[in-house]
């Protein structure tokens, strides 16, 4: 097979893969979310969501300063948020994904559920 056929069939493929698909941003309104974005922020813009959850995961300790961050030594605890908002069976179910409070990721779920 070519090349150039057996990229079209890979991508075919992946586009036809069920399950979760990552996002960059999510639309709120007339508001977009998107990575980086603090927890208050999402909430202030998109209410709360239909299901909260938290975990928690140690990494080493960090700290901002002019734009980079520095690590230390030593782990720290910190929290990871997944809220999942459900926005009716017309529209996909986005999954955000927070971690020391700050958006890390946006999933994009299934179809929501009638409300």
């Amino acid at each position: 097979m070519a090349a150039g056929t057996e990229r079209l069939l890979l991508a075919l493929a992946i586009g036809l893969l069920p399950g979760v698909a990552a996002a960059d941003t999510m639309r709120c309104g007339s508001a977009l979310i998107s990575e980086g974005d603090p927890i208050d922020k999402v909430l202030e813009l998109c209410g709360e969501p239909q299901e909260r959850r938290r975990t928690w995961i140690q990494r080493p300790p960090r700290f901002e300063f002019g734009g980079q961050e520095i690590p230390f030594e030593g782990t720290e605890d910190v929290p990871v948020d997944l809220w999942t908002y459900d926005f009716g069976s017309s529209r996909l179910m986005r999954r955000v994904r927070f971690v020391a409070g700050t958006v890390q990721s946006i999933e994009t779920l299934e179809h929501g559920t009638s409300r």
